[in-house]
């Protein structure tokens, strides 16, 4: 017995060091040590629990302290990752959101169930419930002044090429109709306050506004989500018909590259530090009074270092504004330098890292057109 279980746990160890089991199946995290006996996949801590939700499709094991017999090694020998991968994921569509392990629960949990329970991508040419080229339906959106949130009739269309929401169910016009292709959205669940909730933003008049909404149903608002990448990548095919699908895919929905909150002074670098929620969007920064503000109060854009652009560790010698937190950061533009603080020297530095990734990078066309309108602005 003893030696058939030492047999069994060196077969397993040789299965589970192949390189192809080295991530997790679902979303991409190093070292899985736990593993389906179902479905033959190799699978992390956190989406081992999703997977234990779905009992009928996938029963799942400690890799480390659990053991399995010769039949349930076998089995992980004959599929693991790879093979499992070219059977549930042959066919997903090029904009649909494939999540990581930075992504949040429902999105992690809506990718795995529509992997092996629904069976989404195993079929090419499958119907979708976000592939069609319109969605109509209910979300919860937040009041801008109230903050309540409440039921609102919500209309995608990819003919039009736009998103709508109406106050009222038999509404004719709508509240807003915003173009697709300047829509971002983003998943929001601890500053929304609820497991489902999507921040979706736009820009109006080169302003960002906000609008934040969520569905009861973890699929429902993963559908959205997706219809809005859908239409967004139809409409990018034929405004840019020779850009590749993956320049397309790069240019959907994106997370944001850092959130805070960090205390700001004004221009003449003499008035109190006020504390700002700031959020950084590739290159505007965005600072607002609270994280579920419509409207930014103000944005930086922040350029290439090849234009004049750099970010630095401390304030100036000499700054006069009174600031409560000492973790100083400097933006240094062409026209003036910004000044920042923050409560801990980790927000310091991953500001600081967030800063520098975009810096680095040199600036698009159309970045070039986005600078030009804020230096007429101010």
């Amino acid at each position: 017995m003893a030696g058939g279980n030492e047999r069994s746990m060196k077969a397993l160890k040789e299965v589970w060091k192949r390189t192809e089991n080295s991530l997790c199946m679902d979303c991409g995290k190093p070292d899985p040590d736990w593993a389906s006996s179902t479905l033959g996949v190799f699978i992390c801590l956190s989406c081992s629990g999703i997977h234990r939700n779905i009992p009928s499709i996938s029963k799942v094991k400690s890799l480390k302290m659990d053991y399995w017999d010769d039949a349930q090694v076998q089995f992980l020998a004959k599929h693991g990752n790879a093979v499992t991968k070219a059977i549930y994921e042959a066919h997903i569509p090029i904009y649909y959101y494939q999540p990581t392990y930075n992504d949040c629960q429902v999105l992690r949990e809506q990718w795995i169930r529509a992997k092996y329970e629904r069976k989404e991508f195993t079929e090419p040419g499958k119907q979708l419930p976000y592939s069609d080229g319109v969605k109509e339906g209910i979300l919860w959106k937040r009041g801008r002044d109230n903050g309540q949130f409440l039921p609102r009739k919500f209309l995608l269309s990819e003919r039009e090429g736009c998103l709508k929401y109406f106050t009222k169910q038999d509404a004719k016009e709508p509240k807003i109709n915003v173009k697709i292709d300047v829509i971002n959205a983003t998943f929001q669940p601890e500053k929304i306050g609820n497991p489902n909730g999507l921040q979706i933003t736009y820009l109006k008049d080169n302003k960002t506004r906000n609008i934040f909404v969520y569905h009861e149903s973890g699929k429902e608002i993963v559908d959205w989500f997706n219809a809005i990448r859908s239409v967004q990548f139809h409409y990018l095919k034929v405004a840019f018909p020779i850009a590749s699908d993956n320049e397309i895919k790069n240019r959907l929905t994106r997370n944001f590259l850092k959130e805070g909150y960090m205390e700001k002074t004004g221009p003449k670098q003499r008035e109190a530090f006020k504390k700002r929620w700031f959020t950084l969007d590739h290159r505007r920064l965005m600072y607002f009074k609270d994280p579920l503000d419509a409207f930014a109060k103000g944005e930086v854009f922040v350029g290439s270092g090849e234009n004049g652009y750099s970010v630095q560790k401390g304030l100036p010698s000499g700054t006069q504004g009174n600031f409560s937190w000492h973790y100083g950061i400097t933006i240094v533009t062409p026209d003036r330098e910004y000044l920042f603080t923050c409560e801990t020297e980790t927000d310091q530095l991953e500001w600081i890292r967030a800063f520098t990734s975009v810096i680095n990078q040199a600036m698009t066309p159309q970045e070039y057109a986005i600078e030009a309108y804020f230096k007429f602005k101010s």
